[in-house]
């Protein structure tokens, strides 16, 4: 049991007494919830318990509080107790159930801080779902990131996440991208042809132009018009799909599920496509409308600013009528929750989206997360255009000059609707004032203590023998204080989809080591001492790695 559940079930003993023996008159005793002190000098850990039963018990919080102190049972947990400002009831614990998280962390390894839910939760979280018309900019660096992390955080709090790449394959922007690449084919062969203004216009397209041209030569050049603009369009698809695919590979994310937008329009067995099914189910619940030609769906009725077309006069098919229909195949999947990630850009769209999950049935079921953009810079100053191409710096581009740790980290260092200034330059330093750097040199270095240790014959594993009594420099019991915060964070970042919590929470444990390292000695300390200081140091090890790889950054062992 953790630290603060064990003490939130002494403070309920004190309260419980204090009802049955009437001090207390209460109907309703209320949880007696624990939180950090702002000011970690005041205590450990702090209640506003007295506060909260003042009213009901008509009685002066500071009284209150008195009277839960005095009936705190016998305990080897709590070392003081004070009652501070209106009723808070700090709280100061013992050196031995601080130490004693040393061998929890050690005991439980990876899985420290791994949690289960109440009831199980099956999430469908999808993000990035660039298009496959052009290669990922930096933004979609940024909700690879994000999203990677915040799936990697709520398993390890115990949902079950299902991560989804959702490709926009269907609809004119496909076929627009086909003309692009179909005129850079004709201009390589010397065609006097011009590029509309509405193509794809970046070299990518000449690349892949030139790609089909030195594979088939000039197979392509005497077809239709038509015939060649199809076969264009696939052929550049599948290039930037997959080019799409390596690049997240690359930094590290690996999706459930590369969902196709074009097997909505595919006939099922009984012969009914994904986006009939959505569309039945509106008219069903009796949402679905038409005029002037048009298929509206009635999102008015919850909330939206209006109604929203599905099916325009011409019969064709709206953008909004395929994420209906794709929302509507991932409540089909059986998913209890879905989680959306977009770029702040798209914050319009949200109401319509929910209106149309909460029209089938599934009120609250959407949850869409909105991410500001990067600002990259260079030395302080934008950076708008690739050395190599003069266009926009891709992804791809970023984490060769950069890397995957530091972009990963560097992305994930603010709340998600927070912009990010993202310098390269900074980025790249190797010293304290990187903070991936920072935090990955504490790791280091204490895998290089370990190492000497071993060297001396001094066996890891033999260290559940250490005396952890003994840890009781406020340098030692800082870092178990900071390890023990872990569970409830884990359980708080993946409830909030707010894993930028743990880049602070590593960058703060790191600090206290490096605030040990300075102050006390490992390898030089008498037997006893060294023993128990390299179990707790082996602890935060351990809670450093599992930190940065939920943040899908490494953890080396050498710098």
């Amino acid at each position: 049991m953790q630290i603060k559940e064990q003490l939130e079930h002494i403070v309920g003993q004190a309260l419980d007494q204090c009802v049955v023996s009437g001090q207390l008159a209460l109907d309703e005793v209320p949880a007696p919830s624990l939180e950090r002190p702002r000011d970690m000098a005041n205590g450990d850990w702090a209640s506003t318990v007295a506060m909260r039963c003042s009213k009901a018990a008509r009685k002066n919080p500071r009284e209150i509080a008195k009277l839960i102190v005095d009936a705190i049972p016998q305990n080897d947990i709590i070392a003081a107790t004070e009652i501070a400002g209106p009723g808070f009831i700090n709280f100061r614990l013992t050196t031995k159930v601080l130490a004693n998280v040393v061998a929890d962390v050690r005991e439980a390894g990876e899985d420290y801080g791994r949690s289960a839910l109440p009831e199980p939760m099956r999430v469908n979280l999808e993000y990035v779902s660039a298009n496959p018309t052009g290669p990922m900019h930096v933004g979609h660096g940024r909700w690879a990131a994000l999203g990677d992390a915040t799936a990697r955080v709520m398993r390890h709090a115990g949902y079950d996440v299902y991560e989804e790449f959702y490709v926009n394959d269907h609809g004119v922007q496909m076929d627009v991208f086909g003309n692009s690449i179909a005129i850079r084919y004709l201009q390589l062969l010397g065609h006097d042809v011009e590029l509309p203004e509405n193509c794809y216009g970046g070299s990518y397209v000449t690349d892949i132009a030139r790609g089909i041209l030195e594979r088939d030569g000039d197979k392509w050049e005497n077809v239709g018009a038509k015939e060649r603009l199809v076969a264009f369009r696939e052929l550049g698809y599948k290039a930037m799909l997959q080019d799409v695919k390596d690049t997240l590979s690359r930094f590290g994310n690996h999706f459930s599920r590369f969902f196709s937008e074009r097997s909505l329009y595919e006939p099922d067995e009984q012969g009914a496509t994904a986006v009939d099914r959505a569309l039945q189910a509106f008219r069903d619940k009796g949402y679905v409308y038409e005029d002037a030609g048009a298929t509206w769906f009635a999102s008015t009725a919850f909330g939206d600013e209006k109604d929203r077309v599905l099916i325009k006069e011409n019969g064709e098919m709206t953008y909004f009528m395929s994420d209906c229909a794709y929302h509507y195949n991932k409540m089909q999947r059986n998913f209890d929750h879905l989680i959306d990630i977009w770029g702040a850009d798209h914050h319009g769209y949200v109401k319509r989206c929910e209106a149309m999950l909460e029209a089938w049935g599934y009120p609250g079921a959407l949850e869409v997360v909105l991410g500001q953009l990067v600002n990259l810079l260079r030395n302080g100053e934008p950076v708008r255009m690739s050395k190599r191409t003069g266009e926009m710096v891709t992804f791809k581009e970023l984490i060769d000059e950069v890397g995957v740790d530091a972009t990963r980290f560097l992305m994930l260092s603010r709340s998600s609707d927070q912009m990010i200034d993202f310098d390269i330059e900074e980025a790249k330093k190797q010293d304290a004032s990187n903070p991936v750097y920072y935090v990955q040199y504490a790791h280091a270095r204490i895998c290089s203590i370990l190492r000497k240790a071993e060297e001396m014959g001094i066996r890891i594993d033999s260290m559940d023998e250490a005396d952890l009594g003994l840890l009781d420099k406020p340098e030692e019991l800082a870092l178990c204080t900071k390890m023990d915060e872990f569970t409830e964070l884990i359980a708080l970042a993946a409830r909030e989809r707010a894993p930028f919590k743990l880049t602070h929470y590593a960058q703060e444990l790191a600090s206290a080591f490096h605030v040990f390292y300075t102050n006390c000695r490992v390898i030089d300390e008498e037997p006893k001492i060294r023993f128990s200081r390299l179990a707790l140091i082996d602890a935060v090890r351990t809670v450093l790695a599992l930190t940065l790889s939920l943040l899908g950054v490494s953890a080396p062992s050498k710098m």
